[in-house]
C-alpha cells in the first residue's frame, strides 16, 4: 500500500529544509500592495492584493513558515503550488497567478473570487430549487472528473472550498484549496487519514482508498444541498466516523419524500459504501438527474440556515452564550447576508421574530417542519427565553461556524466570561454571564461539570476551546498545523473503531 504521507519522508531526512520553493523569488512587495485580510483557511490567511503593474485585483494566500514543522510539511505546499498550476486552466478551478517566498511567509497569488463560499450564497438566497441544485452539482464533479483525469485527488472537497467568482447571479463557482491534493497513479492506494469530518469516506477512514473517495464527499455535498444537514452526524469526530462506517443513509425525514427518485437514487449511487461499485465521476456527469431538467423539479428547497438551527439547537449553554458573545463582535463584511436574511423574515420590521414570524420564514424556503419542530428551533435560539428571537440570537444561532474556529473569536469570547482575567471561568463568572443574557443560573455547576476536563471547579482555555470545537465536522481548525490535524483525525478514527468506547 502506498502511502502519502511517506511516499518521500523515507527519502529524505526529517529535518526541516530551508524553503519551500526551489528557486529564489523577488519580494512579493515589489510586484503587489498587499490590502485587506479577506479570509481564514485552515493553514494561511487570504489578503487581497492588488498588481502594481496593470492594477488588476487578486487574492494571496500567505502561508507562516513557523506552521510547516517538518519536512513533509514543506513538501505538502510545495505540492499544492504544483497542482494549482496543473488544474489551472479549469474553468471552475481558480486559477494560480504565482508563488512568492521569504524568510517568514510562503505567498500563493491567485485569482480573485468575490462572491463568497457556496452555501453563503445559499443563506443569501434562502433556497435552491432541484434544477439549481443539480447544476451546482454538475460543476463540482467536472472539477473531480478533471483532477481525476489529470492524476489529482482533491482529498478535502467540502462547501466551503468552492467559492463564486463574483456576486453575481449566474456567477461561476470555482474550487479552491488544494492543501491536501495528491498526485496518484491508477491503482495507487492511500492510507493517509485526511479531509474533513462530515465529508470523509468510510475507506478514508479504514485506510486503503483511491479517487472514488472524492465522489463520496461529492455526494455527500449533493446530500446537504437538498436536505439541509450533512447525512452522517455526530457531536463528536468519533461519532461522525461511527456514522459514516456504520450509519444508514436517512431519506424518510423531511425534506426527502418531496425530492424527486431520480435525485434520490444519484445521492444512493454517489454514497455507496464499496467503492468499486459507487459512480465514477463521468458516470455522474451522466445521470439522468444532472441532465434531464424534466426530471430535475424546480420545488424550492431547504434553507441552509434550518440546518444551522438545528446544529445550534444541540450546543450547551455556554456555547450558545459564546456564539452570541462572538457575533456581536464581528464587522459587518463577516455577518455576509445574515442581517438581510433577519430582515427578510422580521416581517414587521419589530427587531425580533416571532413564532409566526420564524414559521412563515422557513415555509417561504421551502421548509416543511411541523409547530412543534419550528417551537423547538425556536426556544433553542431564543437564548434569553423572551418568546422572541432578537437580532444578536439569530447571528449567534445562524453564524457559519468557521466563526467560532478562530483564535481571535475564541479568545475574545474567553475573556468576555473569564472577568478577572485569571485564566480560567469560575462558577461566580459563568453565573454572572447566565444573569447578563437572562438566563437561569441554577445549574451552572452541572454546565461546569460538563466542561471541566480536569476536575478542578473551572473552566480554563484549552477546556473552553475544546467544548467549542466539539461537533463542528473540521470546518476551518483553527491555523493547526496539518500533521496535527491529521493526528486529530486519527485519534477520532481510534474512538470510532474501538467498541470499548462512547
Amino acid at each position: 500500500m502506498k502511502d502519502s504521507s511517506s511516499s518521500s519522508s523515507s527519502n529524505h531526512s526529517s529535518l526541516k529544509p530551508s524553503s519551500v520553493l526551489p528557486h529564489k523569488t523577488p519580494n512579493i512587495r515589489d510586484h503587489y500592495r498587499i490590502g485587506k485580510k479577506l479570509g481564514q483557511g485552515q493553514f494561511g490567511t487570504t489578503y487581497l492584493c492588488t498588481g502594481k503593474s496593470d492594477g488588476a485585483e487578486y487574492a494571496c494566500k500567505s502561508i507562516p513558515k513557523r506552521k510547516l514543522i517538518c519536512r513533509e510539511d514543506y513538501e505538502d505546499v510545495w505540492r499544492e503550488i504544483q497542482i494549482m498550476h496543473h488544474l489551472s486552466e479549469h474553468p471552475n478551478v481558480v486559477r494560480i497567478k504565482g508563488a512568492y517566498e521569504d524568510a517568514l511567509f510562503v505567498h500563493i497569488v491567485m485569482e480573485l473570487c468575490a462572491g463568497g463560499e457556496l452555501f453563503d450564497r445559499i443563506i443569501q438566497k434562502g433556497h435552491y430549487t432541484e434544477r439549481a441544485a443539480a447544476q451546482l452539482l454538475k460543476t463540482i464533479v467536472s472539477v473531480v472528473e478533471a483532477c481525476h483525469s489529470l492524476g489529482v485527488m482533491h482529498r478535502d472537497l467540502k462547501p466551503e472550498n468552492f467559492l463564486f467568482s463574483s456576486t453575481a447571479e449566474e456567477a461561476a463557482l470555482k474550487a479552491t484549496d488544494f492543501g491536501l491534493s495528491i498526485f496518484y497513479k491508477p491503482g495507487d492506494k492511500f492510507s493517509d487519514v485526511v479531509g474533513s469530518p462530515y465529508y470523509v469516506a468510510p475507506e478514508v477512514l479504514l485506510k486503503c482508498y483511491g479517487p472514488e473517495s472524492d465522489v463520496w464527499s461529492a455526494g455527500v455535498i449533493l446530500y446537504i444541498l437538498l436536505s439541509g444537514v450533512p447525512p452522517f452526524w455526530a457531536e463528536t469526530e468519533a461519532g461522525i466516523f461511527k456514522q459514516i462506517l456504520k450509519g444508514k443513509l436517512d431519506f424518510e425525514s423531511e425534506p426527502w419524500p418531496l425530492i424527486s427518485d431520480s435525485a434520490k437514487d444519484l445521492v444512493r449511487k454517489m454514497l455507496e459504501r464499496d467503492p468499486r461499485s459507487r459512480l465514477k465521476a463521468h458516470e455522474v456527469l451522466s445521470h439522468p438527474w444532472i441532465n434531464d431538467d424534466k426530471v430535475a423539479s424546480d420545488r424550492p428547497l431547504d434553507s441552509a440556515v434550518l440546518s444551522r438551527l438545528k446544529h445550534f439547537s444541540a450546543m450547551n449553554k455556554l456555547k450558545k452564550m459564546a456564539l452570541r458573545v462572538i457575533a456581536e463582535s464581528l464587522s459587518e463584511e463577516e455577518i455576509g447576508g445574515l442581517k438581510e436574511l433577519f430582515k427578510m423574515i422580521d416581517t414587521d420590521g419589530s427587531g425580533t421574530i416571532t413564532f409566526d414570524e420564524l414559521k412563515d420564514g422557513l415555509r417561504r424556503v421551502g421548509s416543511e417542519l411541523t409547530e412543534h419542530e419550528i417551537q423547538a428551533l425556536m426556544d433553542a435560539a431564543d437564548i434569553d427565553n423572551s418568546g422572541s428571537i432578537d437580532y444578536g440570537e439569530f447571528l449567534a444561532a445562524t453564524l457559519h461556524m468557521n466563526k467560532l474556529e478562530r483564535e481571535e473569536n475564541l479568545m475574545s469570547a474567553f475573556s468576555f466570561f473569564d472577568k478577572d482575567g485569571s485564566g480560567s471561568i469560575t462558577i461566580d463568572e459563568l453565573s454572572l454571564a447566565c444573569r447578563k443574557f437572562g438566563l437561569d443560573d441554577a445549574h451552572v455547576e452541572d454546565m461546569i461539570k460538563d466542561i471541566d476536563q480536569n476536575n478542578d471547579g473551572q473552566i480554563d482555555y484549552s477546556e473552553f476551546t475544546a467544548m467549542m470545537r466539539k461537533g463542528n465536522g473540521g470546518i476551518g481548525n483553527g491555523g493547526i498545523g496539518r500533521r496535527t490535524m491529521r493526528n486529530s483525525l486519527n485519534i477520532g478514527l481510534a474512538d470510532a473503531l474501538n467498541p470499548g468506547k462512547q
